[in-house]
């Protein structure tokens, strides 16, 4: 089971990011909305306090810590605790399912995708926003991840990585998006958002069923 504790422990912290690095988030956010589907029912699989759900328009959330689930629901998400391996839901649930700096704490990928397929409606999309690990920020989170309590135990993946992980699961139809070009203390104003990857630190995909 991903490792909870230190989003229970320091919940505040993480929060405070968002705030600490606002145009950051607001690139990433960016980013998503180009690849996010409008309407519909949308499942956050990993949507801690609701930063990107919330926003996004994204009306359910998961994820196995407690303490960041309620800063979720306080931003109208309706949460519910679980894993992504294992989703409390039916089959053909949801239209569109995000998973958002996500996919680095997950046990097994390919069962993640197996249930994002799972509960997926038959045209829906699913949405995945991550830090690149051979991209300069992924590269200076793997290098201090033993000083973060969140990244301690994160397992990064890279594009191609992910990629193939997504074509093995029977995803089609990948369009990538891609922003964050400096380092996060250098950000001051909105990052563009650019096709493809390879030169943005964040990395969003979107694919089909």
């Amino acid at each position: 089971m991903p490792t909870a504790a230190p989003f229970e422990r320091h919940t505040e912290r993480y929060d405070q990011w968002f705030e600490d690095h606002r145009d950051a988030y607001r690139s990433e956010l960016a980013a998503l909305r180009r690849l996010v589907p409008e309407g519909g029912r949308g499942l956050a699989v990993g949507v801690g306090t609701g930063r990107f759900a919330a926003p996004l328009d994204i009306g359910v959330g998961l994820d196995p810590a407690r303490a960041p689930l309620e800063r979720a629901r306080e931003r109208g998400v309706e949460v519910t605790r679980g894993v992504a391996e294992h989703l409390p839901f039916g089959d053909d649930a949801f239209d569109t399912v995000l998973v958002v700096t996500t996919v680095c704490f997950v046990d097994d990928i390919p069962r993640m995708l197996a249930e994002a397929d799972r509960v997926l409606a038959a045209s829906g999309r699913l949405v995945v926003g991550y830090v690149d690990r051979e991209s300069p920020l992924g590269r200076v989170y793997q290098e201090h991840k033993d000083e973060n309590p969140f990244y301690r135990e994160a397992t990064f993946v890279t594009t191609d990585e992910l990629r193939d992980e997504l074509a093995a699961a029977g995803f089609k139809d990948t369009a990538f998006v891609q922003t964050i070009y400096r380092p996060l203390g250098e950000i001051d104003g909105h990052e563009p958002v650019e096709e493809g990857y390879g030169d943005g630190s964040f990395v969003a995909v979107r694919a089909r069923r």
